[in-house]
């Protein structure tokens, strides 16, 4: 992979770096609070399930505010400030005790995210243009998914092995000496014309941009799909297919490894697929024409998964869909970031990121209500139909328009 030495793509892996090693306590937590929920001084279940989702609810209306943060002080005081947050809220998870202590951690990591999300994507901007914009998302995306991956298979081991706190604290140096990446490579640039929050214009306006307002339902949608229903379900979706332990390759494996492996699967191979998906939609495929097939893709597996099917051809097609969830953040992210450019870009990303982060916390919340009133079928039926029609506008989009290049122009 000699393109990453590219000198455009060093801010892009930096910050993506930055990102995954910060990222690697709260991933932990993912795996040993629903398990060791005592050592952390809770006293019930539904106190871990708050804790798990705090983060994602306090940047619902953070986000507006973390763009104006990035408008007024720049790249870098900004993700320093995020890797700050994320060190201290690690830290914490390994020393404070009790539940309304550890939601003010949450609530920290909640607003590091909020800026490392933003600042990665107005990198992306800075550092691309419409051929190699697609490249650079599914850089950027596929390297911080390593922390990810590290954070739950790692975090968990070092867990069982070394103890909580102590891997708590390994992970807290981690992100903490992150900042050094951030001192050597992310410039300090900023908006050096007047910071104006966001307002009518005779040339823009947010919400009378169609182009725009469909990007930002798009990523609400996805969001939605890939990281709440999707990802909350698939241990049930599992366990309804299974039923008990199956035996792969003579080893019998439960629902919840499954679940791990098929999780950890994605991430795994998202740094290198993501940007090849990425660099093909740059230079011939356009992105919409990939978007579109993407949904209707992902709307085939999802009326698919919750039927009873031979093993083999279940887990075949999660892989599938695993592969049309790649497909799709990718795309829907290049497409925001092409629209984003211009005077307005960090507006255009915060409310981007405002959406994403409502669908993802829309996701949980719909698809538990739905499974325990209707069940899992039903949800995974219902997720399939609302997407389509997704599908269907960006292809009016396409044969009204005629072209990407249309799409690109601002209005």
């Amino acid at each position: 992979m000699t393109y990453l030495n590219n000198p455009s793509r060093k801010p892009i892996i930096s910050i993506a770096v930055v990102t995954a090693v910060c990222l690697l306590g709260n991933e932990m937590l993912f795996i040993v609070m629903p398990l060791y929920w005592k050592f952390f001084g809770l006293t019930s279940l539904w106190q871990v399930g708050m804790l798990l989702s705090a983060n994602r609810i306090i940047r619902i209306p953070l986000n507006p505010l973390v763009g104006w943060c990035y408008k007024r002080f720049g790249n870098r005081l900004c993700i320093m400030a995020a890797v700050v947050l994320a060190a201290a809220s690690t830290f914490s998870y390994g020393i404070v005790k009790g539940f309304w202590l550890l939601l003010f951690a949450r609530c920290m990591w909640g607003i590091a995210w909020s800026l490392f999300r933003i600042g990665g994507y107005l990198t992306i901007l800075s550092s691309s243009n419409s051929k190699t914009r697609g490249q650079y998302v599914g850089l950027y995306n596929g390297l911080w998914g390593l922390g990810t991956l590290i954070g739950m298979l790692v975090g968990g081991v070092l867990a069982d092995l070394i103890g909580i706190q102590t891997a708590t604290n390994l992970f807290g140096v981690l992100a903490a000496c992150s900042i050094l990446i951030v001192f050597r490579f992310i410039e300090n640039t900023k908006e050096r014309r007047p910071i104006r929050l966001m307002k009518r214009t005779k040339d823009f306006s947010i919400w009378q941009n169609k182009r725009i307002v469909s990007a930002l339902v798009t990523g609400l949608l996805v969001a939605f799909v890939v990281y709440g229903v999707f990802a909350s379900s698939l241990s049930k979706l599992i366990e309804l297919q299974i039923n008990k332990n199956v035996l792969i390759l003579g080893i019998s494996i439960g629902a919840g490894s499954l679940t791990g492996f098929i999780q950890a699967l994605r991430t795994g191979w998202d740094p290198f697929l993501a940007p090849y998906l990425g660099r093909k939609a740059d230079q011939k495929w356009g992105r919409l024409p990939i978007l579109i097939i993407a949904i209707l893709a992902a709307a085939f597996c999802l009326s698919l998964l919750p039927v009873k099917l031979p093993m083999v051809l279940f887990i075949a097609l999660l892989l599938l869909f695993q592969l049309v969830t790649t497909i799709l953040i990718t795309m829907s992210d290049s497409i925001a970031a092409d629209l984003a450019e211009g005077h307005y870009q960090v507006t255009v990303i915060s409310f981007y990121t405002l959406f994403t982060d409502i669908g993802a916390a829309l996701g949980p919340l719909v698809g538990f209500a739905m499974i325990d009133v209707f069940g899992i079928q039903s949800l995974y039926w219902l997720t399939s139909i609302i997407i389509i029609p997704l599908a269907v506008h960006w292809f009016i989009i396409i044969k009204r328009e005629g072209s990407m290049a249309v799409l690109m122009k601002k209005q």
